[in-house]
């Protein structure tokens, strides 16, 4: 038997740690809340789409050939997004595509320089035309429906329509 002056203590101590093992669950329940509803922090606020960076497609990166002047490659492929006044042999192409405030698409390409020459490039594989570029940041940007899946407004406004 427990003396009556401790019988509070302990029902404090029993009160803290209930306290604290909701306050855990509460904690572990917000991390798994960006899962389910992962636009609920953003309720109410838009975020717009962004394309920053060169657009590049494999048809234009087809066209560089070694030996290319700078004038030539920046004619071709654009203003390098990144240029670096240490290493001035090399540009860096990079495109980012963000939607909601997440980057959906990031590439990068680098060219070379060799005495203003074109000596090599690499990067992460390109869409095959500007045709599939706008096609799929059409696709991206517009999201399509099917014909027979309807909305929740459309559903609720069938019942009235019958």
């Amino acid at each position: 038997m427990i003396p009556r002056v401790y019988r509070h203590v302990f029902r404090m101590r029993d009160a803290r740690r209930a306290a604290a093992l909701m306050l855990a669950l509460a904690l572990t329940g917000c991390a798994t809340m960006d899962q389910y509803l992962p636009t609920w922090r953003s309720f109410g606020v838009y975020k717009i789409d962004i394309n920053q960076g060169n657009y590049l497609s494999q048809d234009m990166v087809d066209k560089l050939k070694v030996g290319m002047t700078q004038t030539q490659v920046r004619q071709l492929l654009g203003t390098p997004l990144l240029t670096s006044p240490f290493r001035p042999d090399r540009w860096d192409y990079v495109y980012e595509y963000t939607r909601q405030g997440k980057v959906v698409e990031h590439r990068n390409f680098t060219v070379w320089f060799d005495d203003s020459k074109l000596a090599r490039w690499e990067g992460d594989a390109m869409p095959e035309s500007v045709v599939e570029l706008n096609r799929s940041a059409s696709a991206k940007a517009l999201p399509t429906q099917a014909p027979g899946d309807k909305g929740l407004w459309d559903r609720f406004l069938d019942v009235f329509r019958k």
